[in-house]
């Protein structure tokens, strides 16, 4: 197979970001509905897009997709499909699937019919009845949707927000896919100062400092289809050396992260160190009434308690008051806030310029953008 049909998934309200993700790698013949981005590539977009994407949560190969209102269609038009091309002798192909709105909703009995359509394909194939399924892993997913079977496998392996520098996290851990999804809805720039005042675990900062490197989001982790015989070594060679070459590492960055809890700024520490930012981000203990600055120009970006918890409220929203008391003096900066408290713009004192509604989890919020003045340009 020389071309192949990918499927980027993507959290709910983050399909545009995703899809303008895949257009900047050049690929144009781009579909977007809920949830997915779906687009054509050479074996090449296999890995340009596991390394690149900083928004999306997999990558998929789509393998074929049809009706199917009953488990005999459903066996055939899977048959059917050209499996020896794709799967080698030895590979590991177990099969998980859902279905939604469709005549076919047992999904236990979906699964087992996709596995054996694949191996009697396979059979076909390979002229053999038996497969140890002891080598490189193909995960294949059955989605049926209002009677619609699409087929694909899992590029990704473990999901593209693990980027491989956050062992250790908070307890209600930002996601690195949303996190680098809220940096790209700022006016953020790597020559502007970045300021995280409630840092957790270092997502924020972190992801900002990839962005404003360059760094390929994937660069320091390992992907399932690495070993796919379809995609080969020589482009994820080609594609690993193009994001050596694309990175910035030169570029200077004034990122700073802080959280009122010693433990979370050393955990923001080890981290960023993972990530190989030890030296590039700041990490300080203290509360956001306390922030001080002399720069100008710059971004604040956090996702702060939203105040959830029983006994909380109270306490978070007088800090969203206090926050927007602070923040008045910096009128040359932009302030973004992620936060499910509806009454936000009342506490903050100030309405937003935007508001983006985005998913953080399973928890609906709202991205509060307060655009601060361009910087001037240099004469």
């Amino acid at each position: 197979m020389s071309k192949f049909t990918l499927i980027a998934t993507a959290a709910m309200g983050m399909e545009a970001l995703v899809a303008k993700e895949v257009r900047n790698l050049g690929y144009e013949d781009v579909t977007v509905e809920n949830g997915k981005i779906t687009y054509k590539t050479d074996a090449s977009g296999i890995c340009r897009s596991n390394l690149w994407l900083r928004t999306a949560d997999r990558v998929k190969l789509k393998v074929g997709e049809f009706k199917a209102t009953t488990f005999d269609e459903l066996f055939e038009a899977t048959k059917a499909l050209p499996w020896g091309e794709i799967l080698p002798l030895n590979a590991e192909f177990p099969v998980i699937g859902k279905s939604v709105k469709s005549k076919l909703f047992s999904v236990s009995d979906c699964q087992a019919i996709v596995k054996k359509a694949v191996v009697e394909s396979m059979k076909e194939t390979y002229g053999i009845s038996w497969f140890d399924e002891d080598g490189p892993l193909y995960r294949i997913e059955i989605a049926i949707t209002k009677d619609v079977a699409t087929l694909t496998i899992d590029t990704s392996g473990t999901g593209l927000h693990k980027r491989g520098y956050r062992y250790l996290h908070s307890a209600a851990p930002l996601k690195e896919t949303m996190a680098a999804a809220i940096i790209m809805l700022t006016n953020w720039h790597p020559d502007r100062p970045f300021y995280d005042p409630f840092c957790g675990s270092g997502t924020l900062p972190i992801e900002a400092a990839m962005i404003g490197q360059n760094i390929a989001p994937g660069f320091n982790r390992n992907f399932a289809s690495e070993e796919w015989g379809i995609v080969g070594k020589k482009y994820w060679e080609q594609a690993i050396t193009e994001a050596d070459d694309l990175a910035n590492y030169d570029q200077p960055l004034t990122i700073l992260g802080a959280d009122i809890d010693h433990k979370m700024v050393e955990l923001s520490k080890n981290n960023a160190m993972e990530a190989g930012f030890a030296d590039l981000i700041d990490f300080k203990q203290m509360q956001v009434t306390d922030f001080r600055t002399k720069d100008e120009y710059g971004v604040i970006v956090g996702n702060p308690p939203y105040g959830e918890r029983l006994g909380e409220k109270d306490e978070v929203e007088e800090m969203y008051r206090q926050m927007g008391k602070t923040f008045q003096s910096l009128d040359t900066w932009s302030v973004y806030m992620l936060t499910s408290n509806e009454n936000f713009e009342r506490l903050y004192c100030k309405k937003a310029t935007k508001k983006r509604k985005l998913y953080n989890g399973d928890i609906k919020t709202d991205l509060y953008q307060y655009w601060g003045p361009r910087p001037p340009k240099e004469s």
